[in-house]
């Protein structure tokens, strides 16, 4: 996925200036696909340069004037003809479980440390998924058939549960492996 694709969906979502997308980035749609704010900058001229969006001047009081954007038909079938597309599933390049299978030939023990400042750095991303599912979806049961769907709301819970089952996954994993390395660490047993 090019990261226009990203921005084509958020605009869609939400039309907006560059700031409030970054942010969207960090909020939301980082469960998925991060980006600096220079890349979205960058990206949003060039998809205003081959028509892609459409930018309309915003006047505000005491700021600089804003730029907000929102997607063109050129755009809109841009992301049709990518979304028509097969993808290959995604190959997962994970450094901590080289390091992992490396320790193998040095000390197991010295991971820990960085095994958990990883479980830690989870658990946050873990409360934050939480957070935003309580503050998005309150009292949402994803079983529960409504009366009247909401496609884009369904469809952003759907990827955000998914980031929360992951980031779970990742947690009984590095508990598995915090618990192998301290397990090597105290030694055969006679």
């Amino acid at each position: 996925m090019a990261l226009e694709h990203a921005i084509l969906v958020s605009l869609l979502e939400k039309p907006g200036s560059g700031y409030e997308l970054a942010r969207r980035f960090e909020r939301s749609i980082g469960y998925f696909w991060t980006a600096t704010h220079q890349q979205i900058y960058r990206v949003l001229g060039r998809m205003e340069a081959d028509g892609r969006l459409i930018v309309r001047e915003v006047r505000q009081q005491g700021r600089p004037d804003k730029k907000e954007y929102s997607v063109a038909a050129p755009g809109r079938t841009a992301l049709s003809a990518w979304l028509h597309k097969p993808i290959e599933p995604e190959s997962l390049r994970h450094d901590l479980a080289v390091k992992i299978r490396g320790a193998a030939f040095d000390d197991p023990a010295a991971l820990i440390r960085e095994v958990e400042r990883h479980h830690q750095e989870h658990r946050d991303r873990l409360a934050r998924y939480l957070a935003g599912e309580r503050r998005d979806f309150p009292g949402s049961d994803p079983a529960a058939p409504s009366e009247t769907p909401d496609a884009g709301r369904e469809l952003q819970h759907v990827v955000l549960r998914g980031g929360i089952a992951f980031e779970r996954m990742t947690i009984a994993w590095l508990d598995d492996v915090l618990a192998t390395l301290h397990r090597l660490r105290a030694g055969p047993v006679p």
